[in-house]
């Protein structure tokens, strides 16, 4: 017996692709205003819908679950089997080399604190403040690596030249870059190639955050020569648990295990001085101790199939659409400021942040849900360093609720952000659209209060 995926179909060929069938596309919540209304989901930067494809695959492969690589059962061999797979899955999507490993973690913060575990001692880290916090602070965990934090760029061509004269001022040694692929503030495109052009001309790696990027682009480690790729499961359509850290193998082999325990040592030995003798395994498998999850690798390699299949040219024509239509929408509307760095015609994926004048963004984003059913995120979304750039030369009045991320005195500085995929129907970006002319117009028809440091509706 074999788990066979669920059938997928390849669209015909044509410019742009149809929303894709994804979970919760059909939930109906309630407003207070009264009455209910389908869901619309504009927060994938946080979490994407998990695609149906992925639910089917999760779902025929669940009467068969069993550990992997120790059990002697069939149903263990099966799964052990599924695992394998799963990591072949991947790196074939990611265009990993091949010498490259495949290790999977619980998601793009666990894969780059991975990393930065490996590192060798010495190692300069160069990071741009404008990264999400998974990707601008697990370097400061170790006392033995120098971090320099380069200034926002504004501009791509800026971005490559900071980070030249940056890598020219150091002295030698191993070094290594961290860059996001997409901005999960602004949505913006960083000039991947360009940076790690720049890094290896210097002697240093990079590694890439693609947290924000693989769902929307196709991410080809070898074309965009970059030493290293993260990303989650939970942002790539796939259900929570899950990650990966792709790419080269030396410091990852050279390197202590991430975890200790079984799965990642070869053979362990008692010495008559009473301690034990370890020796650990130099492939993946070094960094992955303890029972996988297996049903979260096997999720992740569905969507990576499933995306592909679809295919990313259709997919990423129908993202532009609607980044179209929301930023067409949103600059009718005098009061609202789209946050960017690189300009407005920066290339984009789908994820625009946005304030209002007169409004706290709290209070916002809380009718947008309350009164129109739409899920937006509001705050400084886990890049503090970058949205406080972006907001901190017009700064705000609090107003009545605040961004529970932000320190007291700064509840002004936060921020609406809006994001979609390749799940997302035209419906719900026209309603957000709507939703934010109206409220910005006649205001919100119901009175919010802060509870426990988010913005509700007020309850009699």
């Amino acid at each position: 017996m074999s788990v066979r995926p669920a059938a997928s179909v390849a669209p015909a060929a044509a410019d742009v692709c149809e929303p894709l069938s994804v979970l919760g596309a059909d939930v109906r919540v309630p407003l207070v205003t009264g009455g209910e209304v389908t869901y619309a989901a504009l927060d994938y930067a946080a979490s994407a819908p998990a695609l149906q494809r992925v639910w089917d695959d999760i779902a025929a492969y669940a009467p068969y679950y069993g550990s992997v690589h120790r059990g002697a059962g069939y149903l263990s061999q099966l799964s052990t089997d599924l695992f394998e797979n799963s990591r072949a899955d991947v790196a074939a999507f990611l265009g990993c080399r091949e010498d490259d490993q495949v290790v999977f973690t619980r998601s793009t913060t666990d894969s780059l604190n991975l990393l930065a575990a490996v590192l060798p001692s010495g190692t300069e880290v160069f990071v741009f403040e404008t990264e999400h916090h998974a990707s601008l602070l697990p370097w400061e965990q170790r006392e033995d690596v120098r971090v320099r934090y380069l200034s926002a760029p504004r501009s791509p061509r800026q971005a490559v030249e900071t980070l030249e004269r940056a890598l020219a001022e150091r002295t030698g040694g191993p070094a290594l870059v961290c860059v996001t692929g997409a901005s999960n503030v602004t949505g913006e495109l960083w000039p991947v190639r360009e940076l790690a052009a720049a890094a290896h001309a210097h002697g240093a790696r990079i590694v890439l955050d693609a947290a924000q990027l693989a769902p929307h682009h196709p991410v080809d480690i070898a074309a965009e020569d970059v030493d290293w790729v993260a990303f989650s499961g939970h942002k790539l359509y796939a259900p929570f648990g899950a990650g990966v850290l792709a790419g080269r193998a030396d410091w990852l082999r050279e390197a202590r295990p991430y975890l200790a325990g079984g799965g990642a040592s070869r053979k362990v030995a008692r010495r008559e001085d009473g301690g034990v003798d370890v020796e650990w395994h130099t492939t993946a498998a070094r960094h992955e101790a303890g029972s996988p999850n297996v049903i979260g690798v096997y999720a992740i390699a569905s969507a990576c199939k499933a995306l592909t299949e679809a295919g990313f040219d259709g997919l990423v024509a129908r993202e532009r659409q609607l980044i179209a239509a929301v930023r067409e929408g949103l600059a009718e509307v005098p009061e609202v400021r789209v946050l960017s760095l690189f300009g407005e015609d920066a290339p984009r994926v789908g994820v625009l942040s946005f304030v209002v004048d007169g409004w706290n963004s709290s209070h916002f984003a809380a009718a947008l849900s309350a009164e129109y059913g739409i899920g937006v995120r509001d705050g400084l979304f886990c890049a503090h360093p970058l949205v406080r750039t972006l907001l901190g030369s017009e700064p705000e009045e609090p107003g009545e609720c605040g961004a529970p991320e932000a320190a007291p005195g700064e509840r002004s500085l936060n921020a609406i952000r809006v994001s979609f995929g390749a799940g997302t129907p035209d419906e719900h970006v026209d309603r957000f659209v709507r939703a934010v002319k109206e409220l910005v117009r006649d205001g919100a028809q119901w009175t919010y209060r802060t509870e426990d440091g988010r913005c509700v509706p007020a309850r009699d």
